[in-house]
């Protein structure tokens, strides 16, 4: 078809397109990339945005990511003016400039159709080592400078050539160099797919037509946001949380936020949370408003895909002085602990605001865990892993249980295969955590259980968040369980930690990982008998706990006790 206005068959053909682009050039990362924490554990999203930066098409991975990704385009556009060609590939990881820490590496490349810029493909990765004072993460930077090799807007491919100075200054500032290059690499073939696949439509259609099509589809994003916000009743909302700690100290770290819907705008304000902290859990600005853009996806026309016309009824308002508007020298390498939770009162927030589609608090935070060796004759490795947790129970139905925080969506665990082949480390255990999501008319979703034991000496890693503030319930349902891990070490002696910076571990020891329930949505004296029943014999509640917390009493071969138990209210 050739012409200027697309009409809306056309319309919905690009919109789909794009998509399909996409998730092409994340099947090409996703084949290509060296590390496991890209192949396996998806730490990666990729994106088509137009020539101005405007998002079109998005694939599954980190949805995190998605919603800055577009900040990326525009500081490579800012800083490289005119001088953009094709075939140049533009990388960065500044966390103040893209909001994210140094180790999610954003390549960028420009696409053109017939001599002229039409848009752009990126994708950003993490990388296993950023040549930080810890190899993989690191849990004790207080400023920047000890968290690797820090890039703003970097040209390292010019007019299709690879510029070997950059490659050779990459491959010098991390302990990985030939999985991170392997990794650049992928990010650079996807960026090369999207263009590729992105030309078929062009040669079909023409760039006036395709630009008349971005046109709508934006358009018809703005006009349903606005629809939707106005649907809301208008009103303010503050919810505030604690952070266990900043990594460094012991004191709680304070996040508040105070949503206002106002016709159709919604107005989010940060005032009232801590920062900048001297531990690395300050985050940059557009990782912040990221996060905010994927919570109030969740809430609001969740089934449309995320486009350059998003969000224009959101404002967010964030004071200078604030762990989530990081600026230099802040530490920012667990920049998304405090995200988690932010999320869940920006929801907590909205669910008051539209009950009928109230989600109580998740378990919130990436909860991660890393094994690694620095011992170039035994071979350098690095295993780091999020791990999953419960979801809030919702107004019309429970909790999932072990799935990944709303951070991270599609970012998955290493499975035990791949883990026990590629690293000395065992997975003794994978299981549902009994009891840990939050009773409610509506139960939250229940954490997992995960066991390692270390097959040889390596260095252990933790960071586990959320036992100050758990995922808290809703109307009368009850918070999900805490997080816990204990340390068994060879000699039988044990620790329980929620935060360890990398220290060595003897083959032999076992590190158990509990993570958190989701909250529970309603009275838990309201759920049904022949639910609580169900719940006892898949292994999410005790028989214990069956009573002490919905007042059900369970008999022999998990039946139901009517007469001993208390009656529904």
């Amino acid at each position: 078809m050739k012409g200027n206005a697309a009409d809306p068959v056309t319309t919905e053909i690009v919109r789909n397109f794009v998509i399909s682009c996409a998730e092409d050039m994340n099947a090409s990362l996703w084949r290509s990339a060296h590390s496991a924490v890209i192949y396996e554990g998806r730490d990666s999203a990729v994106a088509l945005l137009d020539a101005d930066g405007n998002m079109l098409g998005q694939s599954t991975g980190v949805p995190l990511f998605i919603g800055a990704i577009d900040a990326n385009v525009h500081h490579v556009k800012a800083y490289y003016g005119d001088d953009i060609a094709e075939g140049d590939v533009f990388i960065m990881n500044d966390s103040y400039m893209q909001g994210s820490h140094l180790h999610d590496v954003t390549a960028v490349g420009p696409i053109f159709f017939e001599g002229e810029l039409i848009g752009f493909g990126a994708a950003r990765a993490h990388w296993n080592d950023i040549g930080a004072i810890d190899p993989g993460t690191t849990m004790g930077s207080t400023d920047i400078y000890q968290e690797g090799l820090r890039l703003g807007p970097t040209r390292i491919v010019a007019q299709g050539t690879p510029i070997r100075e950059w490659f050779d200054l990459l491959r010098l500032n991390t302990r990985l160099p030939d999985a991170s290059i392997g990794d650049l690499d992928a990010q650079i073939a996807a960026i090369r797919t999207g263009e590729r696949r992105l030309s078929q439509l062009l040669e079909r259609i023409g760039a006036d037509t395709y630009r008349s099509a971005c046109e709508n589809i934006f358009e018809q994003a703005r006009r349903m946001d606005r629809q939707a916000i106005a649907a809301i009743r208008d009103g303010t909302w503050y919810r505030e949380g604690w952070l266990d700690n900043d990594g460094i100290g012991e004191e709680p770290v304070k996040v508040a936020l105070t949503l206002t819907v106002d016709g159709d705008r919604l107005i989010v304000d940060l005032a009232g949370s801590s920062g900048p902290v001297a531990g690395s859990v300050n985050c940059g600005a557009s990782q912040t408003e990221s996060l905010l853009r994927l919570a109030y996806k969740t809430m609001i026309n969740p089934d449309r895909a995320i486009t350059g016309g998003s969000f224009e009824t959101m404002t967010v308002r964030m004071p200078e002085e604030c762990l989530f508007n990081a600026k230099e020298p802040a530490a920012c390498e667990w920049y998304f602990t405090g995200l988690g939770l932010l999320a869940d009162l920006f929801i907590s927030c909205l669910s008051e605001a539209i009950p009928e589609r109230s989600t109580a608090a998740h378990y919130g935070d990436s909860m991660v865990a890393a094994f690694f060796s620095v011992d170039p004759r035994r071979g350098q490795w690095i295993s780091i892993e999020p791990t999953a947790g419960g979801w809030g129970g919702r107004s019309d139905g429970d909790g999932e249980s072990a799935l990944i925080n709303l951070v991270n969506g599609g970012f998955r665990n290493i499975p035990a295969e791949v883990m026990e082949t590629k690293f000395p480390v065992r997975l003794e255990e994978f299981s549902i955590r009994t009891d840990s999501g939050g009773a409610g008319r509506h139960r939250g979703g229940c954490g997992v259980v995960r066991r390692y034991k270390t097959l040889e000496d390596c260095h252990c890693a933790l960071w586990f968040e959320r036992s100050h503030t758990p995922a808290w319930g809703l109307g009368g349902g009850r918070d999900g369980g805490r997080p816990e891990i204990e340390i068994v070490h060879p000699d039988g002696s044990s620790e329980r930690t929620l935060k360890m910076r990398a220290r060595p571990v003897a083959a032999g020891t076992v590190v158990e990982t509990m993570t958190g329930g989701g909250g529970g949505n309603g009275n838990p004296k309201t759920r049904p008998f022949g639910e609580v029943r169900v719940d006892v014999e898949r292994g999410y509640v005790s028989r214990e706990g069956a009573w002490t917390d919905y007042g059900v009493r369970i008999g022999p071969g998990v039946t139901v006790d009517e007469g001993g138990s208390e009656p529904r209210a």
